[in-house]
């Protein structure tokens, strides 16, 4: 039998899961893990929570599955993506706390870039916008902040990375220094046509070359995980970004087919095959995957608030116990919110709107409201906000003509059902819903030899349930009114 290791490092815990080569999960290993909030719209992680909780799933979906290390024949790994960590090149020990995707704390300087006409460059170098969301100005930041750091980096003691970069160094004890395509794509350093870091958007923000790591084919070597990790050594064989993976774990590998991935953010992939779409609506061009030197662009729309929101009701509110209570909730009050939106801007607004210093709010609340409704807003805002992304896709002229959903939330049959209704498309859910872990498996496995191509591993994607819309017109026509003009209370 062979067996191939996922590593998932998100945004709220790390995660291992071990599939065989038929897709079947035969084991699994999750540590969730706290964020730290030093200031207004500031979100850090500490790394060594990163390594050891990344170390502590791997070892126990090992134990999980009755396997040792030695059964393991490739590893493949994804992560959240834009998180920002810079390391000493001969100890591994970081220098800040990692830089998470969802801080804002760069906003005044990418005002100062747009000022500069820079989004014309960074458009036409990069496919993304001058946001805070992207690592170029998390990096930059560090360097002009944290004491010592430009001169340690400028001598070449210094290594930046996203968190593939940082886990690869630590699995490889420091042998290798390398990233993928993908993940070097959400940089705002890396040309996505050349595909090579750009000297221009280096000069501008002024990062010296030799901090920047190795850009890979998505399945490829970038080491070995040392055998003192988990027992035995395990070739790394396969890495994407948590969304393009799962863009390849859900089978979207066709021009024209699209994912959205529901966990702490939403983030909706269309396939674009060899073109770069220039979106006029603010979406972003990026690497789908690359693959023996093809690379394959699609179409994103990020929204940075989806799970987040219902953890903060749970956390912070008290309003449910388990963010499983919100389906249940949505249910007891009739999917009716009436009329109380929920705009979760904690950190800004993402796609289209781009607008780091909104902020979220509430609105429609009387005396009559009932918790019901607060938490029944919370996951409309959800599908309300994926509404929005699809629509402007369609605008772009890469029109969406149904959805395959994955990742923690799309348990929800009433979320799924409200989101075909807001969509008026199909929406499909696969019987495997880890499927960011699957498309790192899938790299893994097509990088050791143990699939010919990502099509044959991607006949695994199976139909668990599909939700067609059934609201009238009209009804769906009043809320997205109603969260059009939420949305405008949270802009001003």
């Amino acid at each position: 039998m062979h067996h191939i290791m996922a590593i998932d490092q998100g945004t709220s815990s790390s995660r291992a899961i071990i599939f065989d080569l038929d897709g079947r999960i035969v084991g699994m290993g999750q540590r969730p893990f706290d964020m730290v909030f030093p200031a207004d719209g500031w979100v850090e992680q500490e790394p060594e929570v990163l390594w050891q909780t990344t170390l502590g799933a791997g070892r126990e979906a090992i134990a999980n599955a009755g396997l040792s290390a030695s059964d393991i024949d490739v590893m493949g790994i994804t992560n959240q993506r834009e998180t920002t960590l810079v390391w000493d090149r001969q100890t591994g020990e970081c220098l800040y706390n990692a830089i998470v995707w969802q801080d804002r704390r760069t906003a005044g300087q990418c005002e100062n870039m747009r000022a500069d006409g820079m989004q014309q460059s960074v458009a036409r170098i990069t496919g993304l916008v001058v946001d805070p969301y992207f690592s170029g100005t998390k990096l930059a930041w560090l360097l002009g902040n944290i004491s010592g750091l430009r001169e340690r980096a400028e001598s070449g003691e210094l290594c930046f990375g996203t968190v593939d970069s940082f886990l690869i160094w630590r699995l490889t004890r420091g042998a290798r220094h390398v990233t993928d395509a993908s993940n070097a794509a959400r940089t705002m350093l890396f040309d996505i046509g050349s595909q090579s870091w750009s000297d221009e958007l280096l000069t501008y923000l002024d990062v010296p070359v030799t901090l920047l790591p190795e850009v890979l084919d998505c399945a490829a070597d970038f080491g070995v995980a040392d055998a003192r990790w988990f027992g035995a050594p395990i070739p790394i064989l396969g890495v994407a970004g948590d969304q393009q993976a799962a863009l390849i774990g859900q089978g979207c590998l066709r021009p024209g087919m699209t994912k959205s991935t529901y966990g702490t953010g939403c983030f909706i992939i269309a396939n674009t095959g060899k073109q770069q779409l220039v979106s006029q609506q603010q979406l972003l061009t990026t690497v789908g995957y690359r693959i023996q030197g093809e690379t394959t662009y699609a179409l994103e729309g990020s929204i940075f608030v989806a799970g987040a929101s219902i953890k903060w009701l749970r956390d912070n509110l008290g309003l449910i116990d388990d963010a499983s209570e919100s389906g249940v909730a949505a249910v007891r009050c009739g999917g009716d919110a009436a009329g109380v939106y929920f705009v979760p801007a904690f950190t800004g607004l993402g796609a289209p709107h781009w607008a780091p210093q909104a902020r979220g709010l509430i609105s429609g609340l009387t005396f009559d409201t009932s918790r019901d409704q607060i938490v029944t807003a919370a996951l409309q805002s959800v599908a309300f906000q994926t509404a929005e992304l699809v629509g402007a896709m369609g605008e772009d002229g890469a029109g969406v003509e149904r959805l395959r959903v994955d990742g923690g939330m799309v348990i929800n049959d009433w979320l799924c059902q409200f989101l075909s209704d807001m969509l008026e498309l199909p929406v499909q859910r696969p019987v495997i819903t880890e499927t960011t872990a699957l498309g790192a498996a899938m790299l893994a496995g097509l990088g050791g030899g143990l699939v010919t191509s990502l099509e044959d591993a991607a006949a695994l994607w199976t139909l668990e349930r599909e939700f067609l819309p059934s609201m009238p017109a009209k009804r769906r026509a009043e809320l997205l009114s109603g969260w059009r003009r939420a949305v405008a209370m949270a802009l001003l």
